[in-house]
């Protein structure tokens, strides 16, 4: 009997946490990937440091779009399609497509399953679970393949059916997951005459970042004919914060006149658009960076840090996040007692989950800003933002640059690619996942309060 029980206490012991589940299965990806691309039939000049393959399997698992090599030059057709796959795990996630083989086989998900599919897509409840994992899954490839079908009326005639539906293909999947690897070479600083390649994969970007419970409810609006408290208020903030960018972001580059007059109105505007969209962690650019004005550059790089919405193939601090902070502050500052918002009252918990989550941000992108200032060279003509502008593209998965990734160290390298792991997969999830065990506890008591003077 003694026997029986230590046997059991043993398996129990060995459980993993959600948390480190979906770190693990990251991890595991990334690996693999890894191994793949530093075969040689990955790349057109034999094997790949093994270093470098390890930084692209990251950047494409953690849908960012960094790379120290040229995807366009570097990757054969295998170590392209090896990339793509990855971006499409990255994006939807190792859990959703275990879901989807789990759903067309017939089989039933457990109940430990919902609990990681709940946690992995940071779900405030448990109830209709599976129902929005399928939902993401049709959503998500109805989309890419929509996108598939008016990308190949611009790549089809320019490299021929296979090869224009390859390359279709696999910039819609970078495009919706928010990954910004290119088959371009220049990634789209060649297609600024090409307004509608520009909107078709700025709608592909915003698309996957908008969150797939707010597109589920979206597409249920004709049934429910209301929107959640989350859902309303993302797509509230999201419209507000593309608008004010689209408008500063023309302001700031004069039209976008600055980098080429000839351009025609539309060319201008979808080119603006692009530059507007691109930073909510798409990692496309179609200007180098180190072209645009400081205030266009100090414009993206908040654009970055706020990233797009919860529960999308997008990065940063999430849209949602953003909105519980600014609506505090107003409250704070008109002197409220609670925080609310169309008529209900956000939780305390949320609001300090949110405050949480950006110190933890600041302080890890500060930390690792700071090592790459010892570590890196910086070239003449750039300050500090050559730096900065890395490190808040990475914890973004962003993926744009103003040319430092190819130029790592070895230290560079792995602090950036630890920067694209945790801004993909969540600091809470990172920091759980290296507890062996959480458990919420209550105070039996309290003390008196004191005063202490702040600002």
């Amino acid at each position: 009997m003694e026997e029986v029980m230590m046997s059991q206490k043993k398996k129990h012991s060995f459980r993993f946490s959600s948390a480190q589940f979906i770190t693990g299965s990251f991890l595991l990806i990334i690996l693999i990937g890894a191994c793949l691309l530093s075969l040689p039939i990955a790349s057109v000049n034999g094997p790949t440091n093994f270093l470098d393959a390890l930084f692209v399997a990251t950047s494409a698992t953690c849908v960012t779009g960094l790379t120290t090599v040229n995807t366009a030059a570097h990757w054969t057709l295998f170590g392209r399609t090896v990339i793509m796959i990855l971006i499409e795990i990255g994006g939807m996630s190792f859990l959703l497509i275990s879901l989807m083989i789990l759903f067309t086989s017939k089989k039933k998900a457990s109940f430990s399953t919902r609990m990681l599919i709940k946690d992995y897509m940071n779900l405030g409840e448990f109830s209709g679970v599976f129902k929005i994992a399928k939902y993401t899954m049709k959503i998500s490839l109805s989309i890419q393949l929509l996108g598939t079908f008016l990308l190949s009326f611009y790549f089809v005639p320019k490299h021929g059916f296979l090869n224009g539906l390859g390359h279709s293909i696999f910039h819609a999947v970078s495009a919706f997951c928010n990954a910004g690897f290119d088959l371009f070479g220049d990634s789209l600083e060649s297609a600024t005459k090409e307004p509608f390649l520009l909107v078709v994969i700025s709608l592909l970007i915003l698309a996957g970042g908008l969150g797939f419970v707010v597109w589920k409810e979206l597409l249920e609006f004709g049934k429910r004919k209301k929107l959640s408290m989350h859902s309303s208020l993302t797509l509230r903030a999201s419209m507000i914060i593309l608008g004010l960018s689209f408008l500063l972001f023309f302001i700031f580059e004069k039209g976008f006149s600055i980098h080429d007059h000839t351009l025609s109105f539309t060319e201008k505007i979808s080119n603006i658009l692009f530059l507007t969209v691109t930073p909510r962690t798409a990692g496309f650019n179609n200007v180098s960076y180190t072209n645009v004005s400081t205030a266009s550059l100090l414009l993206t790089t908040f654009l970055m840090f706020i990233g797009g919405n919860s529960g999308s193939t997008a990065g940063g601090l999430k849209v949602s996040t953003f909105s519980v902070l600014f609506l505090n502050i107003k409250n704070i500052l008109l002197g409220k007692e609670h925080t609310s918002y169309r008529e209900r009252t956000i939780k305390k918990n949320t609001i300090l989950s949110s405050y949480a989550l950006f110190f933890l941000a600041l302080t890890l992108i500060s930390v690792s800003a700071i090592i790459l200032s010892v570590t890196e060279t910086i070239p003449q003509n750039f300050g500090v933002e050559y730096i900065i502008f890395e490190v808040f593209s990475a914890f973004g998965t962003v993926g744009v640059t103003m040319g430092l990734t190819p130029n790592l160290t070895v230290v560079g390298k792995v602090v950036i690619m630890l920067l694209m792991f945790i801004g993909r997969i969540g600091i809470y999830t990172f920091i759980f996942s290296l507890i062996r065990k959480r458990q919420s506890t209550h105070d039996h008591f309290k003390y008196p309060e004191g005063f202490l003077m702040v600002g």
